[in-house]
């Protein structure tokens, strides 16, 4: 079986080195044994393998550069090509991996030598597995809503408080844990501090079983100590390391989008190719083939949209390319949802059945328009980056 299409690939925003990324990736997923299994009882262990796989075969490292790196930096372009790659086989493997990367973006981009020296080798190499503990209970997409205090106490900083829908909880080695520090009111007064997995007052409340499984699960905090060292980046500047994390990381969860969308239109395709209804090939219905060219348009304008917003962050790391970024994360995880909801349609009753791809696949997008901001912040996001100008000349 393939592991997704080359097209991306004669776009214009590519160079010599994709080829070589998207072929890595296609090898490790041919010498997976379990990569095709759907439904693992046990996920939190599989994906905990499929992690030390990867980095294995080094595919952790597009996201993690070296530590102590001034220069250092990621190819957004060769993350989303994994990225798309994984998921066009398995989206558990899809999360094992992107996991490590925006675990590890605050530490790179923002902690100190220490922390990248003591962190970073483990994270590229899988051997050490992080989890991003940002959401709340009362909170959701409203990080300025956030209720973990840490409070400081001598050397030290005490965090109380709990996040809930945390990947990689139960699983994870190190926490990353934004925690309100005061400095200044609302978003602007977090801050972000490395929660070690055994730390007493650390704990991994009930696991969250979410429709396309994956580890996951609630973090309770309860006067956990942590040193000074421990804090990534500046005080009250949580809020700014966390967008930037996900700046970097919504135009993949387009990729990832994509490789599931493109799975379910090589399945519909085989399967319109072979199924009679009525005394002819479903292939050569119009009504089919107008909803095959829906399906395909939404893929390929999918595809430009992520890979142009890859692009644009990938010629200039120090520019914020957040519109580009929510642009691609909100069409292509719409548009995959409506490819996989077509096939689901086009595969009748088989297509809402345990067992059957198209069904797997269904499970495993619906979260693609919710996480890293739901689509309606994507739409907020946009909105204000298109009026803004306006409102500013007609202020001025």
């Amino acid at each position: 079986m393939r592991t997704m299409s080359t097209d991306a690939l004669m776009l214009p925003f590519f160079d010599g080195r994709h080829p070589a990324v998207l072929a890595e990736a296609s090898r490790w997923l041919e010498q997976e044994p379990h990569i095709d299994e759907l439904d693992v009882e046990d996920y939190a262990g599989r994906s905990r393998a499929f992690v030390h796989s990867l980095g294995r075969a080094g595919l952790i490292r597009h996201m993690i550069p070296e530590p102590a790196d001034e220069a250092a930096n990621v190819d957004v372009r060769s993350i989303c090509l994994v990225r798309e790659a994984l998921c066009y086989r398995s989206a558990l493997a899809d999360s094992a991996y992107v996991m490590q990367g925006i675990g590890a973006a605050a530490i790179w981009r923002h902690g100190d030598e220490a922390l990248q020296r003591r962190y970073l080798p483990a994270l590229r190499d899988g051997t050490v597995i992080p989890a991003f503990a940002l959401s709340e209970p009362g909170g959701g997409s409203d990080v300025s809503a956030t209720q973990t205090t840490a409070v400081r106490d001598g050397a030290d900083f005490v965090i109380d408080g709990v996040k809930t829908w945390t990947s990689n909880a139960g699983i994870a080695d190190v926490y990353l844990v934004f925690a309100r520090t005061g400095e200044r009111p609302g978003a602007h007064g977090l801050s972000a501090f490395l929660v070690e997995a055994d730390n007493r007052g650390l704990e991994v409340l009930d696991r969250i079983v979410v429709s396309a499984p994956h580890p996951m699960a609630s973090v309770r905090f309860t006067g956990c100590r942590v040193p000074e060292s421990a804090r990534v980046g500046e005080p009250g500047e949580g809020f700014r390391l966390a967008m930037s994390t996900l700046d970097i990381y919504r135009a993949t969860v387009g990729a990832a989008a994509i490789g599931l969308a493109r799975r379910a239109f090589d399945e519909t395709l085989a399967r319109i190719a072979t199924r009679r209804l009525f005394g002819r090939l479903m292939a050569e219905m119009e009504t089919i083939q107008m909803r095959v060219a829906d399906m395909h348009v939404d893929l390929e304008t999918a595809m430009l949209t992520v890979y142009r917003a890859a692009w644009a962050r990938d010629q200039d790391a120090g520019r914020r390319v957040a519109a580009e970024a929510s642009l691609a994360k909100l069409y292509a995880t719409e548009a995959a949802h409506r490819v996989i909801d077509s096939a689901v349609q086009l595969f009748g009753g088989q297509g809402v059945t345990r067992g059957c791809i198209v069904e797997h696949l269904f499970r495993d997008i619906r979260a693609f328009r919710i996480y890293e901001g739901a689509s309606q912040v994507q739409k907020l996001i946009l909105g204000r980056h298109v009026v803004r100008p306006f409102l500013e000349a007609s202020a001025s």
